[in-house]
């Protein structure tokens, strides 16, 4: 597991990669910690829910194609387990169906790669609780 995280910080507003590419995941992990975004990166979906980190954090971004669990699948184990954080999907095999049924699983959002970086960030900022 590259569970890569900045401090020990384990807050609601954390949030969670879980992405097979080595490369992409990584990517994803150095641009929103540079953008002051705690970060939690994981090589598949089983890596996350053996971890348990999930409980708390605020948001995740899955990709949808990965070994064993798809992103689809994470987020329905995610919800079994009482998470209640936004998500956001990315995938390279992108379709108005793939659309449908992320949206109908509880995705916020649906990005295809390869990532523009800066509507990646925008989302995530979107998608955090408000500091009050």
């Amino acid at each position: 597991m590259e569970a890569g995280t900045r401090g020990p910080s384990r807050d609601k507003s954390q949030v969670l990669i879980v992405e097979d590419d080595p490369a992409v995941r990584r990517s994803m992990q150095l641009l929103l910690q540079g953008q002051g975004f705690d970060v939690r990166a994981y090589g598949s979906a089983e890596a996350l829910l053996a971890d348990g980190a999930f409980e708390q954090s605020c948001c995740l971004i899955a990709d949808y194609k990965m070994q064993g669990l798809d992103g689809i699948d994470l987020l329905s184990r995610l919800r079994e387990r009482g998470w209640q954080g936004k998500a956001v999907l990315v995938t390279a095999f992108p379709s108005s169906q793939l659309a449908d049924q992320a949206i109908a699983a509880g995705y916020t959002a649906v990005f295809e790669k390869p990532l523009r970086e800066r509507s990646l960030v925008e989302a995530i900022r979107r998608l955090m609780p408000s500091a009050d």
